[in-house]
């Protein structure tokens, strides 16, 4: 069941033989999937891993979300050319509290069989010696197998020096240790929480395999763990997907606004969005396939966008954020209130667009005209004749609204919208 819905939904990549079979066998069978906490929030990219957490449970089964306080101080070498930064625990913790936080939007915590769970593996390697670790578990697994691994591959070209083969930096003993200490993670998971399924992007697959052999190992070829992996999400000319032109696109709204992150599914392509529907929406398939039809008679509506963003920003967010977003979305392109918007949207609607600042004393002191030319410093208008004759031609709006009189005050609020045509 778990398998054939992220099938027609585009999220499988890879699965290990036996995996469809242990998942219809074993009900629930608990999975988990790895969340480094090297950001204060977590962000679209990892949406789509959270959603394969999503539909395990939805599927009867038992989520476990892992948040590496452990690994995060080292950094996964998968899909990096470079050392990434290491971070402090304080940093760590309170990163670890903003992922909790995220994750409770998605998954069910509860006590049920099914409810999911939060561990952080900090918690038991915190006290895990160095020399027992590599007597206890690094004697499992030789170098050989483990710089076989595609993500140890592209960086080990490297020289002690950094300057390495095809842009690489080598790699650190510290970061070629990742795959053992995550592939600990899964024999722990076993032991303790009776975890027999590792969940993950596909660059993730070498990792989990490890912990699958180092499973196999420590119990003497007695224990059988399982890997599935999914697609990782990139846009139709194969770029990553999940940033924006100012950025990362978070989960947090601190780090990004709820109308930034509304405006941002809006505005994905017709080509990426069929997938991205499917990817990050709960939506049924009749439904969704439905909308593309709807979409394709009148693209220019962007059914399925309109579609896609609201379901997302109302599970990341809320539902009153999504329709605050679609409110200040209406004030930028005609018939929205701009009063109705507080400041924080106010601003994230104008950004990027030219502005001008004007004291409340000069607003109060000027007519329409002058306000847009003289006290502009003819940046609007360059005179107050062109300024008066758009008036006159009924081609100027300020704030959504025709001025019809050259000599009428302009609006007194926090910002003055002037559009003319």
């Amino acid at each position: 069941m778990l398998i054939e819905e992220l099938k027609w939904r585009g999220m499988y990549h890879d699965a290990m033989p036996g995996t469809a079979e242990h998942l219809a066998s074993a009900a629930p069978v608990s999975g988990y999937i790895g969340f480094d906490p090297t950001a204060a929030s977590l962000h679209i990219g990892n949406l789509a891993t959270i959603m394969l957490l999503v539909h395990l449970q939805r599927a009867g089964h038992r989520p476990v979300a892992l948040v590496g306080g452990a690994t995060g101080m080292i950094g996964d070498p998968s899909g990096k050319s470079a050392e990434r930064n290491l971070l402090d625990e304080t940093t760590l913790r309170a990163n670890q509290a903003g992922i909790r936080a995220q994750l409770e939007k998605f998954l069910e915590f509860n006590d049920s069989p099914t409810g999911a769970v939060l561990v952080n593996n900090y918690d038991w390697f915190k006290n895990f010696g160095f020399l027992q670790f590599l007597r206890d578990v690094g004697k499992h697994l030789t170098v050989n197998y483990m710089m076989a691994k595609d993500s140890v591959k592209r960086r080990i070209g490297g020289s002690e020096d950094g300057a390495g083969t095809g842009g690489s930096e080598g790699i650190s003993y510290t970061e070629f240790s990742y795959q053992l200490l995550q592939g600990y993670d899964f024999f722990h998971l076993y032991q303790n929480l009776g975890c027999t399924l590792q969940m993950g992007a596909s660059d993730q697959w070498g990792n989990i395999t490890t912990g699958t052999e180092l499973i196999r190992r420590l119990t003497d070829g007695q224990g059988k763990a399982y890997a599935l992996t999914g697609q990782l999400i990139t846009k139709a000319d194969g770029t990553k997907y999940g940033k924006s032109e100012t950025g990362t696109v978070w989960l947090d709204p601190a780090l990004t606004s709820p109308y930034q992150f509304y405006q941002f599914f809006l505005n994905s392509k017709d080509e990426d969005a069929p997938r991205l529907i499917r990817v990050f929406t709960l939506l049924g398939q009749a439904e969704i396939e439905a909308l593309e039809a709807e979409h394709t008679q009148a693209p220019h509506l962007r059914t399925l966008q309109k579609a896609l963003a609201r379901e997302v920003t109302i599970r990341v967010h809320s539902e009153a954020a999504y329709e605050a977003a679609v409110a200040a979305s209406q004030v930028l392109f005609g018939g929205g209130d701009l009063a109705a918007l507080d400041e924080a949207t106010l601003l994230d609607v104008f950004a990027g667009e030219p502005q001008l600042p004007i004291t409340p004393a000069q607003l109060a002191e000027t007519d329409v005209v002058t306000l847009l030319s003289d006290t502009t410093g003819g940046q609007v208008f360059p005179s107050k004749g062109e300024a008066r004759k758009m008036v006159l031609n009924g081609g100027l709006s300020l704030n959504g609204q025709k001025v019809s009189n050259p000599s009428s005050p302009p609006p007194s609020c926090r910002c003055c919208w002037a559009s003319t045509w």
